[in-house]
């Protein structure tokens, strides 16, 4: 499974970005999609997941609230709209995917798939 993340770029605090995550040559059918986030000098974090299948998602806290992952069927994508940014939002974004148990989905050791990862600035 390939995956490529888009849409990063430049925003002021309290506006928004829509990230995409496509893949090619497969499907997302089975999987769990999820967006992860990191910072220069800090650890990869969940930041926002779905269940492609049942369409469940989930949330890190810090995010809940603000920002809104959901899937497009018909273009095999899965978006992150991030709505109310915060400078702290600012990071590199990946999207990953994955199958794992439910007490796993928010572990980023459970994720087979990732893709390059997009910059979001956020100033303040």
């Amino acid at each position: 499974v390939q995956l490529q993340a888009s849409g990063g770029g430049f925003v002021q605090a309290g506006g928004s970005l829509r990230l995409s995550c496509a893949t090619s040559g497969s499907t997302f059918r089975g999987y769990t999609v999820g967006w992860f986030r990191q910072a220069p000098g800090k650890e990869r974090e969940f930041v926002a997941g779905i269940m492609w299948n049942s369409r469940i998602t989930f949330y890190a806290d810090l995010v809940k609230g603000r920002f809104t992952i959901s899937r497009d069927n018909a273009k095999n994508t899965v978006s992150l709209q991030m709505d109310n940014m915060k400078p702290e939002d600012m990071a590199v974004y990946y999207c990953a995917a994955g199958t794992m148990i439910t007490s796993e989905r928010r572990n980023r050791d459970a994720y087979k798939y990732w893709g390059q990862g997009t910059q979001v600035t956020v100033s303040s």
